[in-house]
Order: C-alpha cells, then structure tokens, then sequence
C-alpha cells in the first residue's frame, strides 16, 4: 500500500502490525500532517458482526480526551476498506524501550503513574483495556506514555455516541483474549472483568519494568496462565535489592489473585 493514496490520506511508509489490522504512517494532504492508519485484515473486514464491533469499539476510545491515550481522528470506509485514522507518535514502545536498557526507578515510576492515570480515565468513561503490556505502551523522546490499541476494550457501561449507547463489547465472557503473562486472574478464567484487571496487568508490567524479569513464567500459554492463577512472584527486592521497599507492597496488592483485595481504582493505586 505504500505510494497509494485513500481518500485523502497518502501513505507513506509500514509502522507495524498484528492480528487486529496493519498500521501505516500517511500524510494528511487535507491539513497537512502525518498520521497512522490502522487498516482492518480483510478476513475480517469482511465480517458484519467482527466489523459493526470493532468500529463501536473504535468510537468509544474515541472519546478519551486525555494526554496519555493514543487520539482517534477518524473512522473511514473506502471501497470497502475500513480503516482507523490515530495520531502519529514519536519514539518507541514500552518493549523496545525496555531492551535498550535498563529503566531506573524514577522512570519506572513516573511510566506507572502515567499509565495508571490514563486507565483512571479509561475507567470513568467506563471502558476496560484488557490488553495492558509493553507493547501497548508507548513512550514518545519527551518521555511522554500513550495507551495504545484499544481492538479488545470492554465497554463495561452505556457510552452514548451518534448511533446510540454502546453496550457491546468485541469478545464475550467466557472467551480469552489478550496476552498471557499479563492477563488477570479473571480474564485468564474468561470470568466477567472489571477495572481491577487493567491494574492487575499495570502491576505485571511495573513488576518487569523495575526488575527486568516477568512476574509469571512458562513453557507455553498453558503453563503460563497455570502461573498466573496460582505462582506468587518472587519478591522484586530480592531481584533489584535498589528499589524502594514500598513498591514490593504496591506490586503485591495490584497482582493479587483475588481482585477483592487489589486496588479499588487506577487513582487509588
């Protein structure tokens, strides 16, 4: 697709991708400014329900207006192709950050605060992420983070949009989707989820972040959900003796297995 020209946006280069669509970076010859389009894989562009979805999906983070969510402009269907138009973002992710070299408490703590910030206001338009990891987390030179895709949210309450309120949600209780070593408990179980799942894989992450190592292992999805429902993770002093002793705590109650006894909100946290 590079060269080519959909509708007035003029692609330029391939950003990346996965199972949930193709992302290019296009300039806007309209306003004059570079965006990334998210384009839908045809297998499942072509399937109603997978699409009407998706795009309720889509404009429901549209309506998170905060500085640490990845912004949606707009929504296209050209010749039957539908794509998503985002912001153009600077720098790298959460990932690739972490492999260049090791992150020292203060950034540690200031991607945390910054991240559970954004999924406070996730949660108070009543959207559930459930895909929180690295790779969904950018951080732009600035050291600015963004929450990036948004394909398996949960709408967990009544969103009012153009076409009405949006109660669905893309997958169902019972299914399991995400990534599993930062899958809570619940989502791991394909159990009914709630904003404590996004803290639970908020607490995996920070977990990785300041000791360099996942907090639940195995040799395959199986082993690692075992891990997830009922390993304890080693104690992050013991692996970085430098962090601060408070955060042990901070890791321990956001990773609970019983969701009763995590924090009650990004904020709190």
């Amino acid at each position: 697709m590079i060269g080519e020209t959909v509708s007035h946006y003029h692609i330029v280069g391939k950003l990346g991708g996965g199972g949930m669509g193709m992302v290019y970076e296009a300039e806007d010859t309209l306003l004059g400014r570079h965006v990334a389009l998210k384009f839908i894989p045809e297998n499942l562009a072509r399937d109603r329900k997978f699409l009407d979805r998706f795009l309720r999906e889509a404009r429901a983070a549209s309506q998170l207006n905060h500085p640490g969510i990845c912004i949606i402009y707009d929504i296209q269907d050209v010749n039957g192709q539908p794509f998503i138009v985002m912001e153009k973002l600077e720098g790298m992710s959460l990932k690739e950050r972490m492999k260049a070299a090791p992150l020292d408490i203060e950034e540690v703590l200031d991607i945390g605060i910054q991240v559970a910030d954004a999924l406070a206001a996730c949660h108070a338009k009543g959207i559930i992420h459930r895909d929180i990891k690295p790779g969904n987390i950018f951080v732009s030179p600035t050291g600015q983070v963004k929450i990036l895709d948004f394909g398996m949210a949960k709408v967990s309450r009544e969103l009012e949009s153009g076409d009405g309120p949006l109660e669905d949600s893309l997958t169902k209780v019972g299914e399991v989707f995400g990534t599993a070593v930062y899958m809570s408990p619940e989502q791991a179980r394909g159990e009914e989820l709630d904003a404590r799942s996004d803290l639970f894989s908020l607490g995996v992450v920070l977990y990785q972040m300041a000791t360099g190592q996942k907090p639940f292992s195995g040799t395959n999805v199986v082993t690692t959900i075992d891990a997830v429902l009922n390993q304890k993770p080693v104690s992050p002093l013991k692996l970085n003796p430098t962090l601060p002793p408070d955060l042990e705590g901070i890791l321990g109650r956001a990773m609970e297995k019983d969701r009763g006894r995590r924090y009650e909100t990004a904020l709190a946290m």
